[in-house]
Protein backbone atom coordinates (compact mmCIF):
# COMPACT_ATOMS: atom_id res chain seq x y z
CA UNK A 1 0.00 0.00 0.00
CA UNK A 2 1.04 3.54 -0.84
CA UNK A 3 1.99 5.68 2.25
CA UNK A 4 1.63 9.32 2.79
CA UNK A 5 3.72 11.64 5.17
CA UNK A 6 2.46 11.78 8.69
CA UNK A 7 -0.10 15.29 9.47
CA UNK A 8 0.88 17.06 11.30
CA UNK A 9 -0.74 18.13 14.70
CA UNK A 10 -4.02 20.01 14.24
CA UNK A 11 -3.42 23.85 14.55
CA UNK A 12 -7.04 24.61 15.23
CA UNK A 13 -9.03 25.42 18.46
CA UNK A 14 -12.50 25.87 18.70
CA UNK A 15 -13.87 28.18 21.49
CA UNK A 16 -15.81 24.89 22.65
CA UNK A 17 -15.34 21.70 21.88
CA UNK A 18 -16.77 18.48 22.11
CA UNK A 19 -14.71 15.14 21.83
CA UNK A 20 -16.42 11.93 20.28
CA UNK A 21 -14.47 8.73 21.93
CA UNK A 22 -15.32 5.44 20.23
CA UNK A 23 -14.50 2.52 22.40
CA UNK A 24 -12.33 -0.78 21.43
CA UNK A 25 -11.75 -4.52 21.81
CA UNK A 26 -12.03 -5.29 25.75
CA UNK A 27 -14.57 -2.53 26.52
CA UNK A 28 -17.39 -5.51 25.97
CA UNK A 29 -19.31 -7.09 29.17
CA UNK A 30 -21.78 -10.00 28.73
CA UNK A 31 -25.53 -8.30 28.37
CA UNK A 32 -23.86 -4.90 27.31
CA UNK A 33 -26.57 -4.76 24.59
CA UNK A 34 -29.79 -5.72 26.29
CA UNK A 35 -30.58 -2.07 27.66
CA UNK A 36 -29.90 -0.31 24.05
CA UNK A 37 -33.09 -2.79 22.31
CA UNK A 38 -35.81 -0.92 23.94
CA UNK A 39 -35.23 1.58 21.06
CA UNK A 40 -36.93 1.68 17.91
CA UNK A 41 -34.98 -0.25 15.08
CA UNK A 42 -32.65 -1.93 17.48
CA UNK A 43 -33.60 -5.32 16.74
CA UNK A 44 -33.20 -4.68 12.79
CA UNK A 45 -30.32 -2.79 12.96
CA UNK A 46 -28.61 -5.20 14.97
CA UNK A 47 -30.02 -8.36 12.75
CA UNK A 48 -28.92 -5.76 10.04
CA UNK A 49 -25.08 -5.38 11.15
CA UNK A 50 -24.67 -9.18 11.77
CA UNK A 51 -26.08 -9.90 8.05
CA UNK A 52 -23.14 -7.66 7.29
CA UNK A 53 -20.49 -9.11 9.52
CA UNK A 54 -21.99 -13.19 9.40
CA UNK A 55 -21.80 -13.32 12.81
CA UNK A 56 -25.15 -13.42 15.32
CA UNK A 57 -24.57 -10.06 16.43
CA UNK A 58 -27.85 -10.06 18.59
CA UNK A 59 -27.41 -12.96 20.58
CA UNK A 60 -23.29 -12.70 20.97
CA UNK A 61 -24.74 -8.61 22.97
CA UNK A 62 -27.94 -10.21 24.79
CA UNK A 63 -27.04 -13.82 25.47
CA UNK A 64 -22.97 -14.30 24.77
CA UNK A 65 -21.29 -14.84 27.93
CA UNK A 66 -17.52 -13.72 28.66
CA UNK A 67 -15.95 -16.33 27.27
CA UNK A 68 -18.09 -15.83 23.74
CA UNK A 69 -17.64 -12.16 23.45
CA UNK A 70 -13.72 -12.78 24.25
CA UNK A 71 -13.61 -14.65 20.71
CA UNK A 72 -12.14 -11.58 18.38
CA UNK A 73 -13.92 -12.48 14.91
CA UNK A 74 -17.28 -11.33 16.71
CA UNK A 75 -16.74 -9.08 19.06
CA UNK A 76 -14.83 -6.55 17.25
CA UNK A 77 -17.81 -5.98 14.64
CA UNK A 78 -20.33 -6.16 17.97
CA UNK A 79 -18.21 -3.06 19.77
CA UNK A 80 -18.53 -1.22 16.28
CA UNK A 81 -22.05 -1.84 15.10
CA UNK A 82 -23.00 -0.69 18.90
CA UNK A 83 -21.23 2.38 19.28
CA UNK A 84 -22.86 3.50 15.52
CA UNK A 85 -25.99 2.46 16.65
CA UNK A 86 -26.01 5.19 19.50
CA UNK A 87 -24.27 7.51 16.97
CA UNK A 88 -26.91 7.24 14.71
CA UNK A 89 -29.37 7.38 17.20
CA UNK A 90 -27.65 10.68 18.44
CA UNK A 91 -27.17 12.00 14.64
CA UNK A 92 -23.63 11.97 15.03
CA UNK A 93 -23.59 10.31 11.37
CA UNK A 94 -22.40 12.80 8.95
CA UNK A 95 -24.75 13.06 6.12
CA UNK A 96 -24.70 14.71 2.56
CA UNK A 97 -26.33 17.95 4.26
CA UNK A 98 -23.92 20.08 6.02
CA UNK A 99 -23.53 21.55 9.66
CA UNK A 100 -24.27 25.29 9.07
CA UNK A 101 -22.79 27.45 10.23
CA UNK A 102 -20.92 26.13 13.62
CA UNK A 103 -21.20 29.61 16.15
CA UNK A 104 -19.93 27.75 19.00
CA UNK A 105 -18.66 23.87 19.42
CA UNK A 106 -16.94 21.67 16.91
CA UNK A 107 -16.51 18.35 17.03
CA UNK A 108 -13.14 15.99 17.09
CA UNK A 109 -13.44 12.23 16.77
CA UNK A 110 -11.29 9.45 17.83
CA UNK A 111 -11.38 5.79 18.57
CA UNK A 112 -9.25 3.14 20.39
CA UNK A 113 -7.54 0.61 18.10
CA UNK A 114 -10.83 -1.17 16.40
CA UNK A 115 -12.77 1.54 17.53
CA UNK A 116 -10.89 4.06 14.66
CA UNK A 117 -13.12 2.01 12.34
CA UNK A 118 -16.08 3.59 14.35
CA UNK A 119 -14.41 6.92 13.85
CA UNK A 120 -14.09 6.72 10.36
CA UNK A 121 -17.54 6.17 10.05
CA UNK A 122 -17.82 8.93 12.13
CA UNK A 123 -15.91 11.51 10.35
CA UNK A 124 -17.40 10.14 6.87
CA UNK A 125 -14.63 8.46 5.78
CA UNK A 126 -16.26 5.13 5.42
CA UNK A 127 -20.42 4.03 5.11
CA UNK A 128 -21.74 1.85 8.38
CA UNK A 129 -21.71 -0.85 5.99
CA UNK A 130 -18.25 -0.57 4.76
CA UNK A 131 -17.31 0.07 8.83
CA UNK A 132 -18.60 -3.00 9.99
CA UNK A 133 -17.65 -5.28 6.78
CA UNK A 134 -13.84 -4.24 7.34
CA UNK A 135 -14.37 -4.55 10.91
CA UNK A 136 -15.47 -8.01 10.51
CA UNK A 137 -12.90 -9.15 8.19
CA UNK A 138 -9.97 -7.41 10.59
CA UNK A 139 -11.49 -9.95 13.33
CA UNK A 140 -11.56 -12.90 11.73
CA UNK A 141 -8.10 -12.23 10.42
CA UNK A 142 -6.90 -11.25 13.86
CA UNK A 143 -8.48 -14.45 15.39
CA UNK A 144 -6.16 -16.44 12.72
CA UNK A 145 -3.53 -14.65 13.79
CA UNK A 146 -3.87 -15.38 17.25
CA UNK A 147 -4.23 -19.10 16.82
CA UNK A 148 -0.89 -19.34 15.39
CA UNK A 149 1.00 -18.67 18.48
CA UNK A 150 -0.55 -18.56 22.39
CA UNK A 151 -0.17 -14.83 23.08
CA UNK A 152 -1.81 -12.19 24.89
CA UNK A 153 -2.31 -9.03 26.56
CA UNK A 154 -1.68 -7.87 30.27
CA UNK A 155 -2.64 -3.95 31.66
CA UNK A 156 -0.22 -2.43 33.85
CA UNK A 157 -1.34 0.16 35.82
CA UNK A 158 1.14 2.50 37.72
CA UNK A 159 4.53 2.66 38.08
CA UNK A 160 7.35 5.37 36.94
CA UNK A 161 6.76 5.30 33.19
CA UNK A 162 10.36 4.51 32.03
CA UNK A 163 10.42 1.78 34.72
CA UNK A 164 7.37 0.62 33.10
CA UNK A 165 8.67 0.35 29.83
CA UNK A 166 12.31 -1.05 31.09
CA UNK A 167 10.54 -3.59 32.47
CA UNK A 168 8.28 -4.52 30.03
CA UNK A 169 11.34 -4.21 26.95
CA UNK A 170 13.39 -6.49 29.86
CA UNK A 171 11.20 -9.26 29.37
CA UNK A 172 10.69 -9.32 25.95
CA UNK A 173 7.34 -7.43 25.39
CA UNK A 174 6.17 -5.16 23.43
CA UNK A 175 4.15 -1.46 24.88
CA UNK A 176 1.32 -2.50 22.50
CA UNK A 177 -1.17 0.63 24.07
CA UNK A 178 -0.15 3.75 25.81
CA UNK A 179 -3.40 4.54 26.75
CA UNK A 180 -2.96 7.80 29.18
CA UNK A 181 -3.86 7.47 32.62
CA UNK A 182 -1.11 5.61 34.17
CA UNK A 183 -1.94 2.95 32.00
CA UNK A 184 0.79 0.85 29.50
CA UNK A 185 -0.60 -2.15 27.93
CA UNK A 186 2.47 -5.10 27.54
CA UNK A 187 1.73 -8.13 24.70
CA UNK A 188 3.56 -11.00 24.09
CA UNK A 189 3.80 -14.65 24.55
CA UNK A 190 2.05 -15.76 27.51
CA UNK A 191 5.13 -17.10 29.37
CA UNK A 192 6.69 -13.45 29.24
CA UNK A 193 3.44 -12.01 30.49
CA UNK A 194 3.81 -14.30 33.61
CA UNK A 195 7.00 -13.23 34.50
CA UNK A 196 5.83 -9.64 34.01
CA UNK A 197 3.22 -10.47 36.68
CA UNK A 198 5.37 -12.18 39.11
CA UNK A 199 8.00 -9.27 38.67
CA UNK A 200 6.30 -6.31 37.88
CA UNK A 201 7.63 -2.83 38.35
CA UNK A 202 7.76 -0.71 41.76
CA UNK A 203 4.56 0.82 42.35
CA UNK A 204 2.61 -0.71 39.39
CA UNK A 205 0.36 -3.65 39.18
CA UNK A 206 -0.61 -5.91 36.60
CA UNK A 207 -3.93 -6.78 35.35
CA UNK A 208 -3.92 -9.95 32.49
CA UNK A 209 -6.82 -8.69 30.01
CA UNK A 210 -9.71 -10.49 28.37
CA UNK A 211 -7.73 -10.73 24.54
CA UNK A 212 -7.20 -13.41 22.46
CA UNK A 213 -3.52 -12.71 21.30
CA UNK A 214 -1.18 -9.68 21.17
CA UNK A 215 -2.87 -7.19 19.34
CA UNK A 216 -0.61 -4.54 17.27
CA UNK A 217 2.57 -5.93 17.61
CA UNK A 218 4.31 -8.29 14.94
CA UNK A 219 2.29 -11.00 16.17
CA UNK A 220 -0.48 -9.82 13.91
CA UNK A 221 1.18 -9.79 10.54
CA UNK A 222 -0.60 -11.79 8.57
CA UNK A 223 -3.82 -10.17 9.65
CA UNK A 224 -2.26 -6.94 8.65
CA UNK A 225 -1.35 -8.72 5.30
CA UNK A 226 -4.81 -9.69 4.80
CA UNK A 227 -6.27 -5.96 5.47
CA UNK A 228 -3.86 -4.88 2.89
CA UNK A 229 -4.56 -7.40 -0.10
CA UNK A 230 -8.45 -5.95 0.34
CA UNK A 231 -9.06 -2.35 1.18
CA UNK A 232 -7.82 -1.28 -2.25
CA UNK A 233 -11.42 -1.82 -3.28
CA UNK A 234 -12.90 0.43 -0.98
CA UNK A 235 -13.07 4.28 -1.98
CA UNK A 236 -12.91 6.16 1.07
CA UNK A 237 -13.69 9.64 1.78
CA UNK A 238 -12.07 12.64 3.22
CA UNK A 239 -12.93 13.46 7.10
CA UNK A 240 -15.73 15.62 7.30
CA UNK A 241 -14.89 16.57 11.15
CA UNK A 242 -11.62 16.51 12.62
CA UNK A 243 -10.15 12.78 12.41
CA UNK A 244 -7.33 12.12 15.08
CA UNK A 245 -4.93 8.89 14.73
CA UNK A 246 -3.78 6.50 17.29
CA UNK A 247 -0.36 6.23 15.81
CA UNK A 248 0.24 9.50 17.18
CA UNK A 249 -2.50 11.82 18.32
CA UNK A 250 -2.47 13.82 15.13
CA UNK A 251 -5.50 14.69 12.73
CA UNK A 252 -5.58 12.68 9.48
CA UNK A 253 -5.81 14.76 6.51
CA UNK A 254 -7.50 12.37 3.80
CA UNK A 255 -9.29 9.51 3.22
CA UNK A 256 -6.60 7.14 1.86
CA UNK A 257 -4.26 8.32 4.90
CA UNK A 258 -7.24 7.15 6.84
CA UNK A 259 -7.29 3.37 5.36
CA UNK A 260 -3.39 3.26 5.33
CA UNK A 261 -3.43 3.62 8.93
CA UNK A 262 -6.11 2.08 9.64
CA UNK A 263 -3.91 -1.30 8.26
CA UNK A 264 -0.74 -0.67 9.70
CA UNK A 265 -2.24 0.21 13.22
CA UNK A 266 -2.82 -3.72 13.32
CA UNK A 267 0.54 -4.59 13.85
CA UNK A 268 1.37 -0.62 15.45
CA UNK A 269 1.21 0.26 18.92
CA UNK A 270 -1.92 2.25 20.15
CA UNK A 271 -0.55 5.67 21.00
CA UNK A 272 -4.20 6.54 22.64
CA UNK A 273 -2.54 9.24 25.28
CA UNK A 274 -1.34 11.37 22.38
CA UNK A 275 -4.93 11.35 21.43
CA UNK A 276 -5.96 12.28 24.87
CA UNK A 277 -3.20 14.92 24.75
CA UNK A 278 -4.27 16.58 21.08
CA UNK A 279 -7.46 16.89 22.71
CA UNK A 280 -6.63 18.60 25.56
CA UNK A 281 -4.20 20.79 23.47
CA UNK A 282 -7.97 21.61 21.39
CA UNK A 283 -9.48 22.98 23.95
CA UNK A 284 -11.94 20.27 24.32
CA UNK A 285 -14.76 21.24 26.74
CA UNK A 286 -16.82 18.00 26.62
CA UNK A 287 -16.10 14.01 25.82
CA UNK A 288 -19.06 11.98 24.64
CA UNK A 289 -17.60 8.20 24.78
CA UNK A 290 -20.20 5.85 23.02
CA UNK A 291 -21.25 2.53 24.19
CA UNK A 292 -19.80 -0.26 25.15
CA UNK A 293 -18.87 2.98 27.59
CA UNK A 294 -16.51 3.26 30.54
CA UNK A 295 -13.01 2.50 29.60
CA UNK A 296 -12.24 5.26 27.62
CA UNK A 297 -14.12 7.94 29.83
CA UNK A 298 -12.10 6.58 32.60
CA UNK A 299 -8.94 7.16 30.96
CA UNK A 300 -9.51 11.02 30.04
CA UNK A 301 -11.08 11.24 33.55
CA UNK A 302 -7.41 10.54 35.31
CA UNK A 303 -5.54 11.77 32.11
CA UNK A 304 -7.42 15.35 32.60
CA UNK A 305 -7.99 15.47 36.34
CA UNK A 306 -8.00 19.39 37.30
CA UNK A 307 -9.41 20.07 33.88
CA UNK A 308 -12.88 21.62 33.43
CA UNK A 309 -14.11 19.11 30.90
CA UNK A 310 -17.28 17.12 31.48
CA UNK A 311 -16.63 13.25 30.59
CA UNK A 312 -20.04 11.30 29.68
CA UNK A 313 -19.85 7.36 29.30
CA UNK A 314 -22.76 6.63 27.48
CA UNK A 315 -23.73 3.05 29.64
CA UNK A 316 -27.72 2.87 29.24
CA UNK A 317 -30.26 4.49 27.25
CA UNK A 318 -30.90 7.07 30.49
CA UNK A 319 -27.46 9.06 29.30
CA UNK A 320 -29.08 9.83 25.97
CA UNK A 321 -30.84 13.30 27.01
CA UNK A 322 -27.14 14.36 28.57
CA UNK A 323 -25.89 13.17 25.27
CA UNK A 324 -28.13 15.36 23.28
CA UNK A 325 -27.48 18.17 25.50
CA UNK A 326 -24.05 18.23 25.00
CA UNK A 327 -24.68 17.60 20.86
CA UNK A 328 -26.92 20.92 21.20
CA UNK A 329 -24.50 22.88 22.74
CA UNK A 330 -21.96 21.65 19.86
CA UNK A 331 -24.45 23.03 17.32
CA UNK A 332 -24.25 26.87 19.27
CA UNK A 333 -27.88 26.89 20.25
CA UNK A 334 -28.88 27.38 23.49
CA UNK A 335 -30.24 24.63 25.40
CA UNK A 336 -33.99 25.92 26.00
CA UNK A 337 -34.22 26.94 21.90
CA UNK A 338 -33.22 23.29 20.38
CA UNK A 339 -34.80 21.19 18.48
CA UNK A 340 -33.29 17.69 16.95
CA UNK A 341 -30.98 18.37 14.21
CA UNK A 342 -32.43 15.41 12.81
CA UNK A 343 -35.44 13.24 13.08
CA UNK A 344 -36.19 9.37 12.10
CA UNK A 345 -39.18 8.63 9.50
CA UNK A 346 -39.74 5.34 10.40
CA UNK A 347 -42.07 2.44 8.80
CA UNK A 348 -46.06 2.45 9.65
CA UNK A 349 -46.14 -1.24 8.99
CA UNK A 350 -44.11 -4.37 8.18
CA UNK A 351 -43.44 -5.07 4.18
CA UNK A 352 -41.27 -4.22 1.33
CA UNK A 353 -40.61 -0.65 0.63
CA UNK A 354 -40.54 1.67 -2.47
CA UNK A 355 -38.72 4.90 -1.61
CA UNK A 356 -40.01 8.05 -3.48
CA UNK A 357 -37.57 9.22 -6.23
CA UNK A 358 -36.18 12.11 -4.26
CA UNK A 359 -32.39 13.17 -3.80
CA UNK A 360 -30.56 13.42 -0.92
CA UNK A 361 -30.28 16.98 0.09
CA UNK A 362 -33.12 17.94 -1.75
CA UNK A 363 -36.13 20.64 0.78
CA UNK A 364 -39.29 18.87 0.99
CA UNK A 365 -42.47 20.71 2.41
CA UNK A 366 -44.36 19.05 4.76
CA UNK A 367 -46.78 16.31 2.88
CA UNK A 368 -44.70 15.28 0.64
CA UNK A 369 -44.50 11.12 -0.33
CA UNK A 370 -41.61 9.69 0.89
CA UNK A 371 -42.83 5.94 -0.22
CA UNK A 372 -44.73 3.05 0.02
CA UNK A 373 -44.62 0.19 2.29
CA UNK A 374 -46.10 -2.94 0.56
CA UNK A 375 -47.73 -5.08 2.89
CA UNK A 376 -49.72 -8.81 2.41
CA UNK A 377 -52.98 -7.01 2.78
CA UNK A 378 -52.54 -3.69 1.74
CA UNK A 379 -50.21 -0.79 0.63
CA UNK A 380 -49.15 2.53 3.07
CA UNK A 381 -47.83 5.51 2.30
CA UNK A 382 -45.29 7.77 3.62
CA UNK A 383 -45.23 11.20 4.16
CA UNK A 384 -43.05 14.12 5.57
CA UNK A 385 -44.51 14.72 8.65
CA UNK A 386 -42.83 18.38 8.84
CA UNK A 387 -41.08 20.56 6.69
CA UNK A 388 -37.49 19.58 6.21
CA UNK A 389 -34.41 18.26 4.08
CA UNK A 390 -33.70 14.99 3.61
CA UNK A 391 -30.72 14.15 4.96
CA UNK A 392 -30.00 10.35 4.18
CA UNK A 393 -31.88 7.22 2.83
CA UNK A 394 -31.44 4.33 5.43
CA UNK A 395 -33.56 1.96 3.10
CA UNK A 396 -33.11 1.42 -1.18
CA UNK A 397 -35.76 -0.10 -3.27
CA UNK A 398 -37.22 -3.64 -2.39
CA UNK A 399 -35.49 -4.00 1.13
CA UNK A 400 -37.83 -5.89 3.42
CA UNK A 401 -38.80 -3.56 6.81
CA UNK A 402 -40.88 -4.20 10.22
CA UNK A 403 -43.24 -1.36 11.60
CA UNK A 404 -41.17 1.09 13.68
CA UNK A 405 -37.75 0.05 11.24
CA UNK A 406 -36.00 3.42 9.94
CA UNK A 407 -37.06 4.78 6.42
CA UNK A 408 -34.81 7.87 6.00
CA UNK A 409 -33.44 10.77 8.07
CA UNK A 410 -35.06 14.41 7.74
CA UNK A 411 -33.47 17.85 8.97
CA UNK A 412 -35.99 19.75 10.10
CA UNK A 413 -36.31 23.45 8.86
CA UNK A 414 -35.81 25.69 11.78
CA UNK A 415 -37.30 29.13 12.07
CA UNK A 416 -34.75 32.10 12.84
Amino acid sequence: MATTTAPERPDWHGEHVLAVLAPGQGAQKPGMLTPWLELPGAESFFRWAGAIADADLLELGTTGDAEAIKDTAVTQPLVVAMSLFVARELGGLPGPVPHTPQSGRDVVITGHSVGELTAAALAGVLSIEAAIALTAVRGRAMARACALTPTGMSAVLGGEPDEVLAAIERFGLTPANTNGGGQVVAAGSLDALAALKAEPPTKARIMPLSVAGAFHTAYMAPARAELEALVGGLTPADPSRLLLSNADGAAVPSGAETLSRLVTQVTSPVRFDACLSTLRDLGVTAALELPPAGALSGLAKREWKGADIEVLALTGPADLDRARELIAAERGRAEAEHQPDWRVVVSPARGTVSPADIAEGTRLPAGTPLGTVHGRREEVRVSAGYDGVLAEWLVAEGDRVDAGDPLARLYPEVSE
